[in-house]
C-alpha cells in the first residue's frame, strides 16, 4: 500500500493540470521548460524499449500511451485522475484506461513490461520498493521496467537543484522539488537489483533519467 494516501492526494492537482499539461510539456512554462526540454526525445526513447501487453502508469494526457500504441503495443493505461484520463481518451479512444495507480491496478493478463513517464516520483521510497517487489512477481523473465522520472545522482545534487531554482525565482519548481518525492540513482538501482533486476539510466535532461530494467 501506499500508506493511507497511495499517492492520491495529488489527484485534485492532476485535475487542475489537465486542461494546461501540454502546454507545459511543450516548454511553455518556463519554470519547467528544462525539466521537459527533449520530452518528444524521452517518450520516444521509453516506448522504443518495450513491446508486447504493455501497462502505463500515470498515462496523463496519453503523449506516451499514444506513442506506445503507434509502436503496436498491446496498451493498459492506468490514472488516478478523471480529468487526465478524459484528455487521454480524446486522444486514444482504442485504449482502455482505468482508474488506479502504481499499486493498485487490475491485473488480468500476462503483463511484458511496465512503464511511466515523469510519474514515480509522487511515491515515497518506501512505496517505491513495494510497487518493485509488486512488479517483480508479474513480469516473466526478460520482462522490463522502463521508467522516465526526475531522480539525481546525489542528494546533493538535488539541494544544489533546489537553490538554482530559488535563484532563478523558479519557486513553484523548487517547492516541488523540496516536497515532493525525489529519489537518487544509488537507491533505485539497490531497489531493483535486491529483485533480481539487471537496471541501466540514460540521461535525457538536466532533470530526467530514463531507467530501464530487466529481469533476470
Amino acid at each position: 500500500m501506499w500508506g493511507d494516501k497511495m499517492g492520491r492526494e495529488f489527484i485534485e492537482l492532476f485535475n487542475e493540470w489537465s486542461d494546461s499539461y501540454d502546454d507545459t510539456v511543450r516548454g511553455l512554462d518556463v519554470e519547467y521548460k528544462k525539466v521537459f526540454e527533449n520530452y518528444d526525445q524521452i517518450l520516444d526513447y521509453v516506448a522504443d524499449k518495450v513491446d508486447g501487453t504493455v501497462m502505463e502508469f500515470g498515462v496523463g494526457t496519453g503523449n506516451l500511451t499514444k506513442k506506445l500504441v503507434e509502436r503496436k503495443c498491446q496498451v493498459i493505461g492506468i490514472e488516478p485522475s478523471p480529468l487526465m484520463r478524459q484528455k487521454a481518451k480524446e486522444k486514444i479512444r482504442q485504449v482502455e484506461i482505468m482508474d488506479g495507480d502504481f499499486l493498485e491496478f487490475p491485473k488480468d493478463e500476462p503483463i511484458h513490461a511496465f512503464v511511466s513517464s515523469y510519474a514515480f516520483h509522487h511515491l515515497t521510497d518506501t512505496e517505491k520498493k513495494l510497487a518493485i517487489d509488486k512488479y517483480t512477481n508479474l513480469l516473466p523473465t526478460g520482462g522490463k521496467i522502463v521508467f522516465a522520472d526526475t531522480i539525481f545522482l546525489t542528494e546533493d545534487e538535488k539541494f544544489d537543484r533546489i537553490k538554482l531554482a530559488e535563484k532563478e525565482h523558479f519557486l513553484n519548481l523548487a517547492n516541488d522539488l523540496r516536497t515532493e518525492f525525489y529519489t537518487t540513482i544509488p537507491r533505485i538501482k539497490d531497489m531493483f537489483e535486491q529483485n533480481s533486476f539487471s537496471i541501466h539510466f540514460t540521461k535525457m535532461n538536466d532533470f530526467v533519467w530514463v531507467f530501464e530494467a530487466i529481469k533476470k
